[in-house]
């Protein structure tokens, strides 16, 4: 089964008047949903394929308390692994519990610990809804998906097209490696500068992966 988003880079037509009012009422409906959000937030990322029993869901389970207990929302994919693990970890502490989740042909159900879901059709007007309420972004091991979104908001932070908040690798032997490549292979070469590698946090602490954000979020308010 195809995606709205295949079946729309595929057209050799302009999209329909129907398909653009479509996008438009997606945007809509996730930037209602998000103005629900009635405290800072915080978007948390990972594999959806991380077992209960790998220590990453565990490590994901008490971020997500971190920033409950500091009066944080914890937004998600909604889907399982590591996504259910943050809004578990948040929805157990008594915080705000956020799913913005994503219809594929092989879908993912939104896991059991949200207080408030989207399912969008389209990637990209998912994407916008993640960053536009979130202070800082906290990501765990993950795959392709992860591995776009985090570094979607290194772009617009590195390019202004959105406000300075903190990444935060959470997990240094799975991120150790990628953060050695950029520095060798990205940075020594001038792809990047060297403030742009400040952008990222690395650390294997979910209480000072919380404080990184919290932190930084209080000396811009």
């Amino acid at each position: 089964m195809a995606t709205n988003d295949r079946l729309l880079l595929e057209a050799h037509e302009t999209p329909s008047e129907e398909a653009i009012a479509r996008i438009e009422r997606e945007f809509r409906d996730g930037f209602d949903l998000v103005a629900q959000i009635d405290r800072p937030a915080v978007a948390v990322f990972g594999s959806a394929r991380t077992p209960e029993s790998d220590p990453s869901y565990a490590t994901a389970r008490k971020v997500g308390g971190e920033f409950a207990r500091r009066g944080w929302a914890v937004i998600t994919g909604g889907g399982p692994g590591i996504m259910e693990a943050a809004n578990r970890g948040a929805h157990e502490a008594g915080g705000l519990s956020v799913g913005l989740g994503i219809q594929l042909p092989h879908e993912q159900a939104f896991n059991h610990y949200l207080d408030l879901s989207y399912s969008f059709h389209h990637f990209y007007a998912r994407k916008v809804c993640f960053v536009k309420p979130s202070e800082g972004y906290v990501v765990l091991p993950g795959g392709f998906g992860t591995l776009d979104e985090t570094f979607e908001a290194l772009t617009l932070i590195q390019t202004g097209k959105a406000s300075m908040f903190p990444v935060v690798l959470l997990g240094s032997s799975h991120w150790d490696g990628l953060l050695e490549w950029l520095r060798r292979q990205v940075l020594e070469t001038g792809k990047i500068s060297p403030p742009d590698l400040d952008l990222i946090h690395l650390t294997d602490d979910p209480a000072e992966a919380a404080a990184i954000v919290v932190d930084a979020y209080a000396l811009k308010a």
